[in-house]
């Protein structure tokens, strides 16, 4: 991609967006279901659990504003990356108050940066997207995601050697099978193909199996601390894509507790025993 490309591209540094929704009680009960939870069906006032803002604000693409792959058209919002290929990288979440089942959340998004590089396989476009999510005027949750962009090829790309994962004291085994996937994807209203579609997916971009979500990866990484620590409030998480993984093949969920019960280093291990997404969260 030529800097005459790029430059066009950046012309979308600092646009925004702004959405409300009201946070309904249907989508968080049909997810905790997703998560093979529990959870009495969540009524007005009861707090969301971190990570499920992403059941909201969603967008209503009508099947002619997506493209082949199913994700959204580029140019609205997102900058039109010629690039064909997507995926959400990684994401750093700060949550100061809590958003309950009821609130009306205001939700303002901005396209912070936009870079271009090289990789192992050509050109490579990171976006970086900040969202601020307020209740009454008081933000409650800020977001910044990175989102990669990269061109056509045949099969995964490598995510560099893979590291094999210690046993951690909290653990969990999770069977990411195609009705988990499909659930996942008609929740957040996802209409990637790679998610769902296993012709498309094996056929046109070469991967082995359907590819687990990263956001889905992410709220199980999370799942993972309200299981083993359900008094404690999460207000800070990080996480970082390192491979994909695949369904139906059985991944796990570890975290290893920091010894002043202030924080926990989480991972995702793939069936072979490597990182697919390593996670912080920290905790009051």
């Amino acid at each position: 991609m030529d800097l005459a490309e790029l430059a066009k591209l950046r012309q979308y540094v600092g646009r925004t967006e702004t959405k409300v929704d009201t946070i309904a009680p249907v989508p968080a009960t049909l997810h905790a279901a997703t998560l093979d939870r529990d959870d009495p069906p969540y009524r007005h006032g009861d707090a969301l659990p971190p990570g499920w803002h992403r059941l909201y604000f969603l967008s209503a693409a009508r099947p002619g504003e997506v493209g082949d792959d199913g994700h959204t058209a580029r140019g609205k919002f997102m900058p039109p990356v010629p690039l064909p290929r997507r995926m959400f990288a990684g994401a750093r979440l700060a949550f100061h108050r809590a958003i309950a089942i009821g609130d009306e959340v205001t939700r303002v998004s901005e396209i912070a940066s936009l870079e271009g590089k090289q990789g192992r396989t050509g050109d490579l476009v990171f976006v970086t997207v900040v969202q601020r999510y307020s209740v009454r005027g008081e933000i409650a949750l800020e977001e910044s995601q990175d989102i990669v962009y990269r061109g056509a090829s045949r099969g995964a790309e490598g995510g560099g050697p893979a590291e094999a994962v210690e046993p951690a004291p909290w653990q969990r085994e999770v069977q990411p099978d195609p009705l988990m996937l499909f659930r996942y994807s008609a929740l957040t209203f996802n209409g990637h193909r790679i998610h769902y579609d296993y012709p498309y997916v094996t056929e046109v971009e070469g991967y082995p199996g359907l590819i687990v979500h990263g956001p889905l990866i992410a709220t199980l990484l999370l799942d993972l601390v309200r299981r083993e620590r359900p008094e404690a409030s999460v207000t800070g998480f990080s996480f970082r894509a390192r491979r994909p993984l695949f369904s139906p093949e059985p991944f796990t969920v570890r975290g290893w507790p920091a010894a002043d019960g202030r924080s926990v280093r989480l991972a995702a291990v793939d069936h072979e025993g490597a990182a697919a997404m390593t996670a912080e969260a920290t905790l009051a």
